[in-house]
């Protein structure tokens, strides 16, 4: 196949990025007959269509590897421009990552702290399941991502950064009122916390209790902040699993009770990111990494 012109590669971005050829044909200052003719052209010379003509337009999944080369390509341009200190240089750098909310929420802003100031970078953080994460680099939407997947997204490179330790809990008085009797028996039945609709990491740990007999209870509140999940659990709506690091003063104070000893679940994070020779993005993998591993298990 012949090269890809960039600026077809940049067009069917603008469109994706703006939602409707008309907006793209505004951003970049040209028809929207232009727009047309070039994400056509396009199409025809790799010989697969990259949008869905919805509203918003949305790309295809080859769509989505064009997609991700255009924002791969900005990134290497913006990069070439301050290494050789050419006009434009003055923006900050954006480095866009998706992070689950229980990272968020403990361990991973401080990465933020950590990175050199005289990089000038803006982040702009994606919140996300890190079982769902992957999704968005592969979409090109973001540039990094912690995850859940050992699995390199296509163009990602990926590296272990440890493991998030859950522990089940619940507030005193509603164990007291609700949890009399083997847990394996009694938890199926009781309110549980969750984070959202996709939400079935309860399920999964009510499963393992009960040897695949059945799910968390029916009745679950779903809340979808991992600060707002942590106060709902000792505010006694459910029960539910809570990070270590979340759990650990509650429980000190009584706030909150464990309620199987022994009985955690550890699920193991990475950090997948595009394989850039970009000296923002691999500084920013470093302070990750680093900061991972003083605060997540081995």
């Amino acid at each position: 196949m012949t090269d890809l012109p960039l600026d077809q590669v940049r067009t069917l971005l603008a469109v994706v990025d703006e939602g409707t050829f008309d907006a793209a044909a505004a951003a970049l200052h040209v028809t929207p007959s232009a727009i047309s003719q070039r994400v056509k052209a396009l199409e025809q010379r790799t010989g697969r269509v990259l949008l869905l003509r919805t509203k918003p337009v949305r790309p295809t999944e080859s769509g989505e590897v064009l997609v991700r080369l255009a924002r791969q390509v900005g990134r290497l341009e913006h990069d070439a421009y301050a290494e050789l200190g050419l006009s434009g240089t003055g923006e900050p750098t954006r480095v866009s990552v998706a992070v689950n909310a229980d990272s968020l929420a403990t361990w991973f802003l401080p990465v933020l702290t950590r990175v050199p100031e005289d990089l000038r970078l803006c982040f702009e953080l994606r919140r996300e399941d890190e079982d769902h994460t992957a999704a968005l680099l592969r979409e090109g939407v973001v540039m990094a991502a912690v995850t859940s997947s050992p699995d390199p997204v296509p163009g990602c490179s990926v590296r272990s950064l440890g493991r998030m330790r859950y522990i089940p809990v619940a507030a005193p008085d509603f164990a007291a009122r609700h949890l009399d009797g083997p847990l394996e028996r009694v938890l199926p039945e009781v309110p549980v916390v969750a984070f959202d609709r996709r939400d079935d990491f309860q399920d999964g740990f009510v499963r393992r209790l009960t040897r695949g007999r059945g799910g968390a209870s029916a009745l679950r509140h779903y809340v979808p902040t991992s600060e707002g999940f942590v106060e709902a659990v000792a505010a006694g709506l459910g029960w539910g699993l809570v990070p270590e690091a979340q759990a650990d003063p509650l429980l000190r104070t009584g706030r909150l009770a464990g309620l199987a000893p022994g009985r955690t679940v550890d699920v193991p994070l990475y950090w997948q990111q595009w394989k850039l020779d970009s000296p923002a993005l691999a500084q920013v993998a470093e302070t990750v990494t680093a900061t991972a591993a003083r605060a997540l298990r081995a």
